[in-house]
């Protein structure tokens, strides 16, 4: 007899619902001799009004034909009218192309169709009853997010009329919040171009903006809306640019709703972003007018509030947008025969030895020029301008040079006086390293790059003061003097000193400083002996003496630490991990949770409507993957859904982020961690999980941190020292604890 498609059973049987209790609960069920064919699915679907039915689903029979019979075990008619929606979670719909996502013991519910859903709630947000209109409204914003629904009440020019409304003006409060929220969900699933947008309407969610007074969810709203229409036209960046006045945005900035301050910087970075070049540096010098630095550094970085993860990134996009336009001066060769551009060169001359009440210095040092300019450290003395010809760092090296010589003058002149009084073989020469030194910083700060999705790397300091690219050079060049002398550096060591002030300034960056000084002080600490004592710290943490009696010994004990290490990865998986899904091109975000069961055997995962504050019970997480399930565990490029999302997949950083589970029958399940260390965590557990060598950066490290540990341990000299075989015994209670200490 040939297999139904679905066999019904008694409404939540006893057997079936200890089966699922099993399931829910990651115990082991014992399997049968022959396991269930791979395209039958067992689910439970629900109706309200009616006890659910348990059925199994081929997988293989169309999907009309599968809800006709449900329909018919609840006598519906009609069959046509009726979709599947999952019940948990977004509750999104089944198609044809979804299905294959449905998993063993998934709870599913019979609902309208969505060509049905989308011509109904049309109507009802069209109808005279205030109160109808806003319960359609509020549930047309929750099914906007589902893409075949969407897809529906596009069909039927639904953006069209919530435009209309939005235009008319005659909304507000939570009836115009939910028309927003509706119209920006829609227009994320990229079905319709943002170039559609009418005027008019452009106009009124600018006025929401710009309005003094206006409820915080439509403010927030609005502002996203503007930020998706910058992102995705060209032709309305004009338009939004024409209608949003940057100190009504910077305005947003100095409320206490982080939120709020986190939409609008993200629509001023997006105006950054799209505005024509030659505009940029006009954007820039108005903000810094409207003191936008200021208003940042202290309502939002020194608030009272923790930075939440999207404030951090937009600040980075910021900080980048904002290194971003020296970049023009970076890839801009010095011209040797401009004249404007030589004067330059003698203006740092005459600073160095002129001295300002010299009137006729230049004229009695002209035959001299060519030994003052190596006294300042060009490599060409003749013409120092070949010395600006190659970029980067071009004339942003001058440039930082003029600073350095106008804005801290005394310091530029003791550092140039005293590498020219210095015997030949240690002179510092100055030309020659501020020019290095401006490559490096722009390549330490990835000048001329465009920001990383999901990148969260701001720098507060940047952000203490207007000139901070700038003071950031002229900090580096005295700590590259400083430390060519502590190295005592002839010319030969010019790549060494370099080598050992670029880890310097990035050890000093890692620590995240909060102002210049703080920068300044971390860098006094991080002197040559430090880097020396840190490097043969490290060096003797990673490579142990080499003698056989050592090796063996590490050979001995490494099982056992990677063992540890196996087991403090499982352990984390188990606690599970927060993630953003990615192409959330809004500020609104949404998250995901992953944990592995205390019994290693099932992976539960579901959505989270925010980043959740500790761990989330199993009871919240309503999908699940069997670890037999898994086949392999592939990283980077190599996942599907970098291959699929072309923008994401030049973006390096979300590149060595991301990773994806492949399991049965053809399904991946995509990650893409919030950082480094936890990419390592979840790579490694799952390779553990699979019985695979955990091959992580973090694995090597903490490998080689915990066998130097213990290896030195083992060897410690011991002798003559009697070790108890019990520990010693905790002495009793003071009589009293009032004690004091005279040190006079």
């Amino acid at each position: 007899m040939e297999l139904l498609s679905i066999t019904k059973t008694s409404s939540l049987g006893s057997k079936d619902s200890s089966q699922r209790e099993k399931a829910d609960s990651g115990m082991p069920e014992r399997r049968a001799t022959m396991p269930p064919p791979s395209d039958i699915v067992k689910v439970a679907i629900e109706w309200p009004g009616a006890n659910a039915q348990l059925i199994e689903i081929d997988q293989k029979k169309p999907l009309s034909s599968i809800i006709r019979e449900v329909c018919d075990g609840w006598s519906l008619s009609g069959s046509e009218q009726f979709a599947l929606r999952y019940a948990d979670g977004p509750q999104l719909y089944i198609t044809e192309q979804s299905r294959g996502e449905i998993k063993n013991g998934t709870i599913l519910r019979l609902a309208i169709s969505p060509t049905r859903a989308a011509r109904q709630l049309l109507d009802r947000i069209q109808s005279h009853g205030i109160d109808a209109r806003l319960e359609a409204l509020k549930e047309l914003a929750k099914l906007s997010a589902d893409p075949t629904f969407a897809t529906e009440f596009i069909n039927m020019e639904g953006i069209g009329t919530l435009a209309r409304l939005v235009e008319s003006g005659t909304h507000f409060g939570e009836m115009l919040a939910f028309t927003l929220t509706a119209f920006l969900e829609l227009m994320d699933h990229g079905i319709v171009s943002w170039d559609l947008i009418s005027l008019s309407f452009i106009k009124q969610i600018a006025g929401y903006v710009n309005q003094p007074m206006v409820d915080v969810s439509i403010l927030q709203r609005s502002l996203a809306i503007l930020e998706s229409m910058v992102l995705n036209s060209h032709s309305l960046y004009h338009r939004v640019a024409q209608e949003i006045t940057v100190g009504q945005l910077i305005g947003h900035l100095q409320v206490s709703n982080q939120e709020i301050q986190t939409y609008a910087i993200a629509l001023i970075n997006a105006l950054f972003l799209k505005a024509p070049e030659d505009r940029r540096q006009e954007m820039a010098s108005t903000l810094a007018q409207k003191h936008l630095r200021s208003i940042i550094l202290n309502h939002v970085i020194r608030g009272n509030r923790p930075i939440k993860a999207e404030m951090a990134h937009q600040l980075y996009v910021l900080q980048v947008l904002t290194f971003n336009l020296l970049e023009e001066r970076m890839m801009t060769k010095m011209d040797p025969t401009d004249q404007a551009q030589r004067d330059i060169i003698f203006e740092l001359r005459r600073i160095a030895f002129d001295g300002e009440n010299d009137p006729t210095g230049t004229e009695k040092r002209k035959a001299m020029y060519t030994k003052d300019y190596k006294m300042l450290g060009f490599i060409n003395h003749v013409n120092p301008a070949l010395d600006f010809t190659q970029t980067p760092p071009g004339m942003l090296a001058l440039d930082n040079m003029l600073y350095l010589a106008k804005l801290h003058q005394d310091t530029y002149i003791r550092i140039v006086l005293e590498n020219s009084s210095r015997e030949d073989k240690h002179e510092c020469p100055f030309g020659r390293c501020a020019i290095e030194l401006t490559r490096m910083l722009c390549e330490i700060l990835q000048v001329g790059e465009l920001p990383n999705e999901g990148c969260n790397d701001y720098h507060p300091m940047f952000f203490t003061h207007d000139r901070a690219w700038e003071e950031f050079f002229c900090v580096c060049i005295q700590l590259l003097n400083k430390t060519w002398k502590e190295m005592r550096a002839t010319t030969e060591d010019f790549n060494k000193v370099m080598q050992v002030v670029r880890e310097q300034i990035n050890r000093a960056l890692a620590m995240k400083p909060s102002s210049l000084e703080q920068l300044k002080s971390k860098l006094r600490s991080l002197n040559y002996a430090e880097i020396l004592r840190l490097r043969q710290s490290e060096r003797m943490s990673q490579d142990d003496f080499q003698s056989a009696p050592i090796i063996e010994l590490r050979e001995r004990i490494q099982p056992e630490i990677m063992e540890l290490i196996k087991q403090q990865r499982l352990n984390r998986l188990c606690e599970g991990s927060c993630f953003r899904k990615l192409g959330n091109r809004r500020r609104q975000e949404k998250f995901w949770f992953c944990r592995l069961s205390l019994n290693h055997k099932v992976l539960h995962y579901g959505d989270l409507d925010e980043s959740p504050q500790g761990e989330v019970p199993f009871e919240l997480l309503t999908d699940k993957i069997p670890v037999s399930d898994i086949k392999s565990v592939v990283t980077g490029k190599d996942c599907p859904h970098m291959k699929e999302k072309s923008a994401l997949k030049q973006n390096k950083e979300v590149l060595e982020l991301a990773f994806s589970i492949l399991y049965d029958p053809d399904e991946a399940l995509n990650f893409v961690a919030p950082s480094k260390y936890e990419y390592c965590i979840w790579t490694d557990g799952l390779c553990a999980l699979l019985g695979r060598e955990m091959g992580s950066d973090l694995t090597r490290s903490d490998l080689d941190t915990l066998i130097s540990m213990e290896m030195k341990l083992r060897l410690l000299d011991l002798e003559n020292i009697t070790i108890p075989e019990a520990p010693p015994p905790v002495p009793k209670e003071p009589s009293s604890y009032n004690f004091t200490y005279n040190y006079g």
